[in-house]
């Protein structure tokens, strides 16, 4: 079968729009699972035993479980336990913030012990208080080392979004699908996907390249 590029010009429109969800989705996922990682990622590092133990409750339950069970559950499951509605953008969202969190949590603990423990011990020696060590003596060094990891798990959850077709987001992955679907062209249409999913991320990795260039990332 001879590779038709009408086909893939047609479907550009449509996929596009998929690309565009995904990038959505992907975007305030990671906004929300940063946040959650960081604040568990620091419970987990410097955190009381009730606050560790939460956080590590937490990033278990998620690693241990796949995002698709996740998704399911938030889609179907806990509507019925909590009596709400929720939308498949809304859970989609909802899962990536979740699921990336954890992972974030733990790459941020790691980063946080990795630094020399003999900063923090001279950074109170010279009276700073225990928070301005971790902002201004143990933050910057640990920001530097989280950034190829923190860069690796955004791409991950950005090709993760695909796994949403099971619960009918119109993402990249579903467009491709219903658009092969009707007109059977499954070698175009896939390689048009494959392309698109291929720029977004060499797009993600080219940025986050350039910001450990520019942060001297030794």
């Amino acid at each position: 079968m001879d590779f038709d590029w009408s086909v893939v010009v047609e479907a550009l429109p449509a996929l596009l729009g998929g690309a565009k969800l995904t990038v959505l989705i992907s975007a305030a996922g990671l906004v929300g699972g940063t946040v959650i990682g960081v604040l568990a990622g620091f419970a987990r590092a410097f955190g009381n035993r009730p606050l560790n133990a939460i956080a590590l409750i937490y990033v278990e339950l998620i690693r241990g479980t796949p995002i698709v069970v996740q998704v399911m559950f938030i889609y179907f499951a806990l509507p019925m336990l909590a009596h709400i509605r929720i939308t498949p953008l809304s859970a989609a969202i909802a899962t990536i913030i979740i699921n990336a969190g954890a992972y974030i949590a733990e790459i941020v603990r790691g980063a946080l012990l990795s630094v020399n423990r003999g900063l923090k011990e001279a950074g109170l020696a010279l009276g700073l208080p225990g928070w301005k060590v971790l902002v201004f003596v143990i933050g910057p060094i640990a920001l530097r080392r989280v950034i190829p990891p923190l860069g690796n798990q955004f791409i991950i959850s950005l090709k993760d979004t695909s796994l949403f077709i099971v619960i009918g987001v119109g993402e990249l992955t579903r467009e491709g699908q219903e658009i092969m679907a009707s007109n059977f062209r499954a070698v175009e249409i896939w390689t048009a996907v494959a392309i698109l999913y291929l720029i977004m991320t060499s797009i993600l990795t080219l940025a986050l390249r350039l910001t450990e260039k520019r942060m001297r990332i030794l």
